[in-house]
């Protein structure tokens, strides 16, 4: 299975038009992260600052967040429009033409995955720019890690939408999927501190891995080699999930 080059544009450009026409989405997609941010950091404002580190609990945090969020909101508003396109029978007419599984998810993957880059660059200024978050590495490395991560987001809304039959079906998959990685990605509890089966679960989970990658960033100046391995390894995630969800979606809508 292959993607071909003008069926996977010409799906790329389709949804592309939809979610420039759909406002709301479009604000969900660029807003509520930023908004997200600054809620952060007013809860965080007067927080003291963790003993014998130079950060403070916004930048601790936020900077993980920056990672999370993207990565939540991708996969909500990947696997509802995805659930829609199947609901409406348009996904079924789609397969009925020449346009293979795996061009039809690649082509959302890749208009989602702009949408996801757009976001991340909004949340990254919001925050570096307005809010005042500071990192030892730069904050272009931070932006990177949460644009992979938001792709990761979208695969596996794509992945989670081709065993959905219903819209509410696609969101029920979000504590299931998301859930158990927030938890257990470093944001409450460090990996390390887990219990040990714990920790061997959240080792084979792609957030936790985006979230290893950004805390590189926070005290390291310069990019490590833990951060591009991670930053790798969310990234051949979002492929194997972008692959399994062609290998699985349904060409008929039962």
């Amino acid at each position: 299975m292959s993607v071909t080059l003008r069926p996977y544009t010409a799906t790329t450009g389709r949804i592309l038009r939809q979610l420039r026409n759909d406002h709301r989405t479009v604000a969900m997609i660029l807003v509520v992260p930023a908004v997200l941010m600054a809620l952060l950091y007013f809860i965080y404002q007067d927080a003291p600052p963790a003993p014998h580190s130079p950060l403070t609990m916004f930048d601790r945090v936020g900077i993980t967040m920056l990672g999370i969020l993207p990565f939540i909101v991708m996969f909500l508003i990947t696997a509802i429009a995805m659930q829609r396109e199947r609901t409406s029978g348009t996904l079924e007419r789609l397969l009925t033409t020449p346009l293979s599984k795996l061009d039809l998810l690649a082509g959302y993957g890749s208009a989602f995955s702009l949408a996801a880059a757009a976001q991340a660059a909004v949340a990254c200024l919001v925050a570096f720019g307005l809010l005042g978050l500071t990192a030892a590495g730069n904050p272009g490395w931070v932006m990177l890690i949460a644009m992979v991560d938001a792709m990761c987001g979208v695969a596996l809304g794509l992945l989670a939408s081709a065993f959905a039959r219903t819209e509410f079906q696609a969101v029920q998959f979000m504590p299931v999927i998301v859930a158990p990685q927030i938890f257990l990605c470093g944001l409450l509890v460090p990996r390390d501190q887990l219990p040990n089966w714990l920790e061997a679960i959240s080792n084979v989970l792609p957030l936790s891995y985006a979230v290893d990658a950004l805390q590189q960033v926070s005290v390291h100046a310069e990019p490590t080699s833990a951060m591009w391995r991670d930053l790798a390894i969310v990234a051949v995630f979002a492929v194997v999930a972008l692959c399994l969800g062609a290998a699985t979606l349904n060409r008929r809508t039962p």
